[in-house]
């Protein structure tokens, strides 16, 4: 599962120079994302915020994984796609069930077959920039993963209308070899060269949920902390 991420200056100007954002685009507070506060989202304009309120950014003109420049010009192609503004915008986690109990993460491998997710999966994806991300163990000690290289980790999400708010689900994938003697859930992250297809592209972003993981580094902290 996912059920709590982190975030740091450093990491948030990595994700503005690898999207070739504009700096200071994810003007966010470092530390710890829980379920049931705001957290920055990354998503595309095209199906737009529930609300109206996201900050809009600028439309990239090439690769994202090329640190391209950025362009004000609406509809750049690439690669004969069409693609449109990308938003930033501080969303809400978690969406109420039928039974009022915050629902956080959504499995990648069924998500499309939930009638509750799944038109949010296909028409309103995000992305959640993090750092790393942390799981506890049977002996609840507390374990932080990260990327081998602390690059930034993209989380793949959704987003939906719950309780008259954007609210997004994090979607969760089977642990790989790196987080099975953990947990066997992890989240599903998409490399930075397929953010933009994640974002815009409903083909690729089906293929993505059966992606497999990166291979995390992790450490232990040796204290027994409960995740609530």
């Amino acid at each position: 599962m996912c059920g709590r991420y982190y975030i740091d200056d450093k990491t948030a100007r990595d994700v503005e120079e690898e999207l070739g954002l504009p700096k200071g685009a994810l003007s966010l507070k470092a530390g710890d994302i829980t379920p049931g506060i705001m957290a920055s989202a990354l998503f595309a304009n095209k199906n737009g915020s529930s609300d109206g309120k996201n900050i809009e950014i600028k439309t990239y003109k090439c690769n994202i994984a090329d640190k391209c420049n950025t362009t004000d010009k609406r509809n750049t192609t690439d690669n004969n796609k069409t693609f449109d503004t990308i938003n930033v915008s501080e969303i809400f986690w978690g969406i109420k069930g039928k039974d009022k109990k915050l629902i956080i993460n959504a499995r990648a491998e069924t998500v499309l077959e939930k009638t509750m997710f799944s038109e949010s999966v296909l028409r309103r994806r995000c992305i959640l920039p993090a750092a790393g991300f942390y799981e506890w163990d049977k002996e609840k000690n507390k374990v932080t993963f990260y990327r081998n290289d602390k690059s930034p980790i993209y989380l793949a999400g959704f987003y939906q209308l719950s309780e008259n708010r954007d609210s997004f689900v994090v979607l969760t994938t089977a642990a790989n070899e790196s987080m099975i003697q953990v947990h066997d859930r992890m989240p599903l992250m998409i490399d930075k060269a397929e953010v933009k297809d994640w974002l815009w592209d409903s083909y690729a972003a089906k293929e993505m949920l059966g992606e497999k993981m990166p291979q995390l580094n992790s450490h232990m902290e040796y204290e027994q902390l409960s995740l609530f």
